[in-house]
């Protein structure tokens, strides 16, 4: 399906693809081609509009992306880092260079944009760095992330990258991306099934909230979910932090990388894969479900810049975000959603300074309280992406997608969102090819 052409905030044209380009009628004109670098918002972000689009919601958006970012991703980094031997400090590092760092790009590229522009780090790409980290040093997996970023800054200089995603039709990738998210929807089930104290008030209060519109105009329901969550946890006596091991400021270490050629091969074009084409695809298409048009070529640039800056503390390459970018745009109106991106940038690098304190708090609520968070925030998005891949063209291609997705098979240690596309592509290629091209179209 078609990308619609979409307007910006205040009626300004959407910043992306040079949307103020006006197509000549004449039969010889020829298609306007989109900017190699999009320009950021016009007119400017000021500070008077900021504190004017500023709300509860947009606040408790930004809130709500950075605990999903904070929980579950830190412990793969915690996984990742004790299985390849690094040390605490290393760990810590590796968590002020993902949110701290991260962050600040996050608050630049939704000031500029007014989007939200979340920038954290590829999951898959650091579940990568785990088995490497058996058999090569941790300043030659550094090597390969600095190879990294200078890969993605090359590709997305050349403009290359805007062109590549745009050849994959949107039901494709909303199909990876339903397959993707579909964990967010299970997850909130089975927390409910299996600590129904601590879900079940939290799934309550967020009904109610939605189903009473005056209320839930008030309070969000995410934000009652979240409330209700944290005051169940603190009742049933199941928040144990552990103790202090690592004190409470992160003091970032800076890793000389060294070059291995079995670290390039390993590594480089997996962690490009993941994210290029897996994670800033994802947070692409849901951008661009929830009405924005994201700067592919600036954000492909400032992931591989962002890499090369990261990879000096030690830390997993950059990338545009899929589940947290989905989770600002969750609800509200549209031209305010950078307001979320914005405070979770800033959350981000209060996290990045305060890491292992931070980390220490959140780990140490109970798993169901994460899952049911996410899951209710996520329920709309993922209608979204479902209405998007079977909705009207390449449907079938759509569905093999999401099939090879949910299945999480990795091959050549690349995950199956990856294989999803490739296979979904493949299908409709074969099947679908006139709906292929209205697609494009």
């Amino acid at each position: 399906m078609a990308t619609p052409h979409v307007r910006g905030p205040s009626g300004d044209p959407s910043t992306g693809a040079s949307a103020d380009q006006s197509s000549d009628p004449s039969p010889e004109a020829t298609p306007p081609v989109p900017p190699r670098f999009e320009r950021p918002a016009r007119p400017p972000t000021t500070p008077r509009r900021f504190v004017r689009d500023l709300g509860p919601q947009y606040l408790a958006n930004g809130l709500v992306g950075m605990i999903f970012a904070a929980t579950g991703p830190v412990a793969v980094i915690f996984a990742v880092g004790v299985q390849g031997g690094l040390s605490e400090r290393e760990l810590a590092s590796w968590l002020f260079g993902v949110f701290f760092l991260n962050g600040i790009l996050t608050v630049l590229a939704c000031w500029l944009y007014r989007q939200p522009l979340a920038f954290f780090w590829t999951i898959p790409g650091a579940v990568l760095v785990g088995p490497a980290l058996g058999h090569l040093t941790f300043p030659q997996v550094v090597g390969a992330y600095f190879a990294t970023g200078l890969l993605m800054l090359l590709l997305g200089l050349s403009g290359w990258v805007r062109r590549a995603m745009a050849a994959v039709p949107m039901p494709i990738v909303m199909g990876m991306v339903a397959g993707v998210f579909l964990t967010f929807g299970t997850g909130l089930v089975r927390s409910v099934a299996a600590d129904v104290l601590v879900a079940a008030p939290m799934v309550a209060v967020f009904l109610l909230l939605s189903a009473w519109g005056a209320a839930g105009r008030k309070v969000p329901p995410i934000l009652g979910a979240l409330v209700v969550g944290v005051v169940a946890v603190a009742l049933s006596g199941r928040f144990h932090p552990a103790g202090d091991t690592v004190g409470w400021l992160a003091a970032p270490v800076l890793v000389t990388p060294q070059w291995s050629w079995q670290a390039m091969l390993e590594l480089v074009l997996p962690l490009a894969i993941t994210v290029l084409v897996v994670q800033n695809g994802q947070g692409v298409a849901v951008l661009r479900t929830a009405g924005h048009e994201p700067p592919i070529n600036v954000a492909t640039i400032a992931c591989g810049a962002w890499s090369l800056l990261t990879a000096g503390v030690g830390a997993v390459s950059t990338c545009l975000t899929g589940p947290t970018n989905a989770l600002l745009a969750a609800s509200g109106e549209r031209h305010r959603h950078y307001v979320a991106g914005i405070s979770c940038g800033l959350l981000a690098m209060v996290f990045g300074l305060f890491a292992p304190l931070f980390t220490r708090l959140l780990l140490a609520v109970p798993p169901a309280f994460v899952a049911t968070l996410g899951g209710l925030a996520m329920l709309r998005v993922l209608q979204a992406a479902f209405v998007t891949a079977f909705g009207s063209r390449c449907t079938f291609g759509a569905l093999v997608t999401f099939v090879v997705t949910v299945s999480d098979v990795t091959v050549l240690n690349i995950g199956s969102a990856f294989w999803g596309l490739l296979a979904g592509f493949g299908v409709t290629w074969l099947l679908e090819r006139r709906e292929l091209r209205e697609a494009r179209g």
